[in-house]
């Protein structure tokens, strides 16, 4: 055990530094998160304007914009275009090599991209965490939700990876990954609450999306982070939902995985 976790925490070395090497493609997602943000704003702002109410689904301007910031940050934690890297390794053949490491496939890349994680969680997050809380003056409470967010958060990480392991399995059968790739990114952004809060969507249309393992990946978080002394049943409701699809995509993507491996191909071999 203690020689996996040498091997983990290596990798996340090796992904820190390859971070900072590219210093500016970090400076570019950070400028393209100031203009989403820009945007959003006017936006939402025209919304509440329109509505001419002050409380819309129960959410304030002041609330869904706080709310909306945290998202667009957590999204660039969140995702490490896992997808785009399974695919290119199938397609040009690296996957054979990868293989043969002295580790699961789906571990390495895991713990290959984790060091990116680390960067964009402690780079963009922290900072517009920090920025919200000053500017806000107390819409975040700053007490045991932060300990319930960072469990939550935890989940949201290996949730959204497995996601991404599983289509990038597909390419095994395909080939090619784009067009998968951008349905699921669509999917996952509009049903876990990342570009519109599910506080504003069609009630019948949240009763089903609250069963997906999608919410959980960033509404979940959220609303713990946002909601100021939840109780018990609240809290351990929703953990206790995120665990559950933490364990069983998790479980799913590895199995798929098994089953897919046997479809590699190099070079028509």
């Amino acid at each position: 055990m203690k020689n996996k976790l040498k091997k983990y925490f290596a990798l996340t070395r090796l992904g820190i530094i390859e971070t900072f090497q590219w210093r500016l493609a970090l400076f570019v997602m950070i400028l393209g998160n100031l203009l989403y943000l820009t945007l959003i704003y006017f936006l939402w702002k025209a919304i509440f304007s329109s509505a001419g109410n002050d409380v819309v689904n129960g959410m304030t301007f002041e609330m869904t914009m706080v709310y909306l910031v945290l998202a667009t940050s957590l999204y660039g934690v969140v995702e490490l275009y896992i997808v785009w890297e399974i695919g290119r390794n199938i397609q040009n053949g690296k996957i054979v090599l990868d293989l043969l490491r002295p580790i699961k496939y789906k571990h390495y890349v895991f713990w290959e991209n984790s060091g990116v994680l680390v960067v964009n969680f402690l780079v963009t997050f922290i900072p517009t965490f920090v920025i919200v809380v000053i500017m806000t003056k107390g819409t975040i409470p700053l007490g045991w939700n932060l300990l319930y967010f960072i469990l939550a958060f935890v989940f949201s990480i290996v949730i959204n990876y497995n996601i991404d392991f599983i289509v990038g399995t597909i390419c095994l059968y395909t080939e090619s990954i784009w067009g998968i790739n951008i349905m699921k990114q669509m999917i996952v952004a509009l049903l876990s609450g990342a570009t519109i809060p599910l506080a504003f969507f069609p009630e019948k249309f949240v009763a089903v999306v609250k069963y997906l393992p999608f919410k959980a990946i960033y509404d979940t978080p959220l609303t713990l982070l946002m909601t100021r002394n939840p109780g018990w049943q609240t809290v351990i409701s929703k953990l206790g939902f995120s665990l559950f699809w933490m364990i069983a995509i998790s479980a799913f993507s590895g199995f798929f995985w098994r089953i897919s491996i046997k479809q590699v191909t190099v070079n028509g071999g």
